[in-house]
């Protein structure tokens, strides 16, 4: 393993040329995605409104490809990547948080600890999927094997978890950040009473039923999307999961993160993110760089390499099996 560290760290150093940010390409960015979503949520209350739901419900798809997009730009915004300098970071990455239902300082915080702790076993819980070992697995009792069973379900997982993640659980700063002082209930009280005031704001002109049907399921295929993407970008079978021990950040970054090799159009939805493996080797390359980096340096095209067709085989990969080094199915174990 030794040799794979150090070609891991000679990569960070190699990718440490592509994260220098361009305001005026940051700033168009910005625009192309905010100015379409708007419209699209416009067009979409417009059909509602003349009676054509069904048409509301069509124009929900592209808009949510657009908020998942305005995601990925609050991403970058946390790790300090889409400008040059912090404050304009922080306040997009506040301001889209707003939009995104996410409270940025509080994600950005919790996001940092999943970066820094990415496929250490020793210090999951926080920024992550819950993933148990096997043997941690069979030493559960019938009702916590169930537990795990329906947390891990596709339905719960894609379905209700989206639901749960976005409306729910982040409107509450995380558990493990309760105890951190005043500033993650600021961030998150503050996104609250944004969101609440634009809720306001629009259930006064159109109405409390127009908005929720119009706005309810760009959101919900919006953080569905967002889920699946997390899933993937760690969830295939050959990450790289280690104890404390034998964990290396740098080897964790290049082979415990996938390239979610997508088709060119759910590569702009997605902002590049798919190209994980690179963005945790140097998380400071701003998105519109990372296929730049592949174009220099195709030898990274095939590390840790999932197409389309073959993300939907990782759902049924639940279990971490340190024997085998690899993510396992229950019906393996």
């Amino acid at each position: 393993m030794g040799d794979d560290v150090l070609n891991a760290r000679r990569w960070q150093r190699i990718l440490s040329g592509y994260t220098t940010p361009s305001r005026l390409r940051s700033i168009a960015e910005i625009a192309i995605t905010a100015l379409p979503l708007i419209v699209l949520w416009a067009a979409a209350w417009f059909a509602f409104h003349l009676g054509h739901a069904w048409a509301s419900l069509l124009i929900a798809i592209p808009a949510a490809g657009f908020l998942v997009r305005l995601f990925m730009i609050q991403h970058d915004c946390g790790h300090g990547t889409f400008f040059s300098g912090r404050l304009a970071n922080d306040w997009v990455g506040r301001v889209l948080g707003v939009l995104t239902l996410t409270p940025y300082d509080c994600w950005r915080h919790t996001h940092a600890i999943h970066h820094a702790t990415t496929g250490n076993l020793d210090r999951r819980g926080i920024g992550d999927l819950d993933t148990l070992t096997v043997r941690e697995y069979r030493a559960l009792p019938v009702w916590g094997r169930l537990k795990y069973r329906l947390y891990r379900h596709p339905l719960i997982m894609f379905g209700v978890g989206p639901a749960y993640l976005f409306l729910l659980q982040q409107r509450m700063p995380p558990a493990a950040l309760m105890r951190k002082g005043w500033q993650p209930w600021a961030s998150t009280m503050m996104t609250n009473l944004a969101i609440a005031a634009i809720v306001a704001t629009l259930t006064w002109f159109i109405g409390i039923k127009a908005f929720l049907l119009v706005h309810l399921p760009i959101t919900l295929l919006a953080g569905t999307a967002g889920v699946w993407l997390f899933y993937v970008q760690h969830q295939f079978e050959h990450t790289v999961w280690d104890r404390n021990g034998g964990w290396s950040l740098q080897q964790a970054a290049l082979h415990g993160s996938s390239h979610y090799d997508l088709p060119a159009w759910l590569r702009w939805f997605t902002a590049n993110i798919g190209i994980h493996h690179v963005h945790h080797l140097s998380s400071r390359i701003p998105y519109y760089r990372l296929s730049r980096v592949l174009s220099d340096h195709p030898e990274l095209r095939d590390v840790g390499r999932i197409t389309l067709l073959q993300s939907f085989q990782c759902v049924r990969l639940v279990l971490w099996d340190e024997t085998q080094r690899r993510l396992v199915s229950f019906r393996e174990i």
